[in-house]
């Protein structure tokens, strides 16, 4: 759905974004993920048409960035930054002039899509109500509705829940996952939320001053940092008799003890947790929790903004 060569944008002498080679398929949803200014939002300006690239192309929805940019504006919708409504209307005539904007010409077209649309966003009872009266949740979710409104197979959501309390950034997520179910559309993703990407995207691209740095999936991602696999084990009491019988077995290389939390480093933790277990229970250790400890995609991202060698 999605596809770039060597995609370049230069402002003067910065280099926004340099050689980005890209496909994303149909229906996936795919999340940009860097710091600000690594060439997030620059990318999906030149995807969606709203600036040239210096050099390179791209095809989003068949069409050429180049050379068929009305069709491409056609087949995409974009929410950015700011949600950009018009404060003194209405949800529904804000929704009415856009859905016209994009060329949703019969009225009972417009008046049912809409409907569907502000339903699905728990927005219709508010319908009638001036959007300056809205919160910041409120109208990120009007905004969505806007960019979706003509049904275009692309949208471009750029940092969909940046300035929203935890509350509503959740409820955002959880729309932005029924909403590429329910559309069946491609969503591009730029965040600098790890939680966003994490939750939401089934690949991600980490990219920092304009580059590629790594593509893969969430837990591709995770498997690449040179870390020591360790399982962390809650206990009610940690005895001594407990640590001499973790100590000796063969499948804990090193122990680290936090209070009643212990964090054993192993070589295979779905070898050496059954066993670390039993040697615990033997000893009488009334155990609470026993978890697989993982790299974070936040470590994987660090790692790379950071410059640091991963496997």
């Amino acid at each position: 759905m999605i596809d770039t060569e060597n995609l370049t944008r230069k402002f003067d002498n910065l280099i926004a974004v340099e050689n980005l080679n890209l496909h994303i398929e149909k229906g996936e949803v795919f999340g940009f993920l860097g710091p600000n200014g690594a060439g997030k939002t620059t990318t999906i300006r030149m995807l969606a048409c709203l600036i040239a690239p210096t050099k390179g192309s791209a095809m989003v929805a068949g069409y050429n960035i180049i050379k068929d940019p009305l069709k491409v504006r056609q087949s995409a919708g974009i929410l950015t930054e700011n949600p950009s409504l018009y404060e003194r209307l209405t949800a529904y005539e804000n929704m009415d002039f856009f859905a016209q904007a994009y060329g949703i010409n019969s009225i009972t077209v417009r008046q049912s899509r809409i409907q569907e649309l502000l339903e699905f966003f728990h927005l219709w009872e508010r319908r009638n109500d001036r959007v300056g009266g809205f919160s910041k949740g409120m109208k990120q979710k009007l905004a969505i509705v806007r960019a979706i409104v003509h049904k275009p197979p692309v949208l471009f959501l750029d940092e969909p829940t940046a300035g929203l309390d935890p509350e509503s950034a959740k409820e955002i997520r959880d729309m932005i996952t029924k909403l590429s179910q329910h559309e069946k559309s491609t969503i591009l993703l730029s965040t600098h939320h790890l939680e966003d990407a994490e939750k939401l995207c089934r690949r991600v691209l980490i990219m920092d001053k304009g580059r590629c740095l790594l593509v893969g999936t969430p837990d591709e991602l995770r498997k690449k940092i040179s870390t020591t696999p360790a399982i962390e084990v809650v206990l009610t009491k940690v005895t001594p008799e407990i640590l001499a019988a973790i100590e000796t077995n063969k499948k804990a290389l090193e122990i680290n003890q936090q209070g009643t939390r212990l964090l054993i480093n192993v070589e295979d933790t779905h070898v050496a947790t059954p066993e670390i277990v039993r040697a615990i229970v033997e000893k009488k250790g009334q155990i609470l929790s026993v978890n697989a400890v993982r790299p974070s995609l936040e470590d994987a991202y660090l790692k790379l903004v950071k410059g640091e060698e991963i496997s």
